[in-house]
């Protein structure tokens, strides 16, 4: 390690704090992901159980 004098406490802060920001936001960011995750996988069950009216179907058609 380099030998950072006087300024050690503050580079060696930011250093931590930094790494401290980036596991936070990948937390949150994987955290986030599976919240997603779960609410797209109710409405796909509630939009697969759910029977399409007879009347949509004719007017794509």
């Amino acid at each position: 390690m380099p030998d950072l004098g006087k300024y050690a406490e503050a580079v060696l802060s930011a250093y931590a704090v930094s790494l401290i920001l980036i596991a936070a936001i990948v937390a949150l960011s994987v955290w986030r992901s599976r919240a997603i995750k779960r609410q797209l996988a109710e409405v796909e069950a509630r939009v697969a159980t759910t029977p399409a009216r007879s009347s949509e179907k004719t007017q794509d058609a």
